[in-house]
């Protein structure tokens, strides 16, 4: 099972397609394993194998399991409306995210309101990091997952992306003082973001929402103190959603430096 999963990964991140050789060569397996793992997986309709090259591919059978991982999850059912509200009153596209691993997986994406073409963004993986979301996450989350996002390799998507760990460390703080975080340029040129962290009803982070936009739309100054204000708010009640109790939403995680 475990390898299985592996080559699902492989699929997902190495590429389009890849052979059984190549397949074998990253997992460290015999080919003839491999090859017995596709099958059971292309019966399944979670690979399917391309005729001409005979590679492998990510299969149809794995939307609908997506989907309904989607359509459960309480985090992104009970932001819907939150999100449709920040979009509007914002006037910018609004991501709703959680963190998976080392990186925050968007989950809800509501378009900014005006008619220009705008490609969904569900399903991205981005490198916590690199994100508003991710910073607003990791800075409100208890001192174990804080502390193991921090150890791990800062990824680097652009010149602007942080990768030094003692000053993201200190970053963080800073976030969880303001209680918002932004992104100037981090994960794509000329794009910015302001996220908030959502807990749930333990008190626990759930994951973050913000808007994401154009760094001079965002990040001017008197429009960012604006929109910070609105994901704030906006974060606040989506935590009342979830059955946050009051006193959490704004709890400084254990383990965290003093002021």
């Amino acid at each position: 099972m475990h390898r299985a999963v592996q080559i699902l990964r492989e699929l997902a991140s190495g590429g389009p397609r890849l052979g059984v050789t190549e397949l074998a060569e990253r997992l460290g397996v015999a080919k003839p394993t491999v090859h017995a793992l596709l099958r059971t997986l292309e019966i399944e309709g979670l690979v399917g194998q391309d005729r001409d090259s005979s590679k492998y591919q990510l299969g149809p059978n794995l939307v609908p399991l997506g989907n309904a991982y989607l359509d459960t999850h309480e985090l992104r059912t009970r932001s819907l409306t939150w999100a449709d509200a920040l979009a509007n009153r914002s006037g910018e596209a609004v991501w709703v995210g959680v963190l998976t691993g080392d990186h925050v997986l968007v989950v809800h994406h509501a378009f900014r309101p005006e008619g220009a073409v705008q490609i969904l963004e569900v399903g991205a993986s981005i490198p916590w990091n690199t994100c508003a979301l991710g910073k607003a996450i990791a800075a409100s989350s208890c001192a174990d997952v804080r502390e193991r996002l921090l150890a791990g390799e800062p990824a680097v998507l652009t010149g602007a992306s942080m990768t030094d760990r003692k000053a993201l460390a200190g970053h963080l703080e800073d976030v969880l003082k303001a209680g918002y975080a932004t992104e100037d340029q981090e994960s794509a040129i000329g794009e910015a973001g302001i996220a908030s962290p959502v807990f749930d009803r333990s008190g626990e982070v759930a994951g973050a929402i913000g808007i994401v936009g154009p760094v001079e739309r965002l990040l001017g100054e008197s429009a960012r103190q604006e929109l910070a204000v609105a994901v704030r708010e906006t974060a606040r009640n989506l935590s009342r959603d979830l059955g946050a109790p009051s006193a959490t939403r704004r709890v400084r995680p254990t383990g965290s430096r003093a002021s």
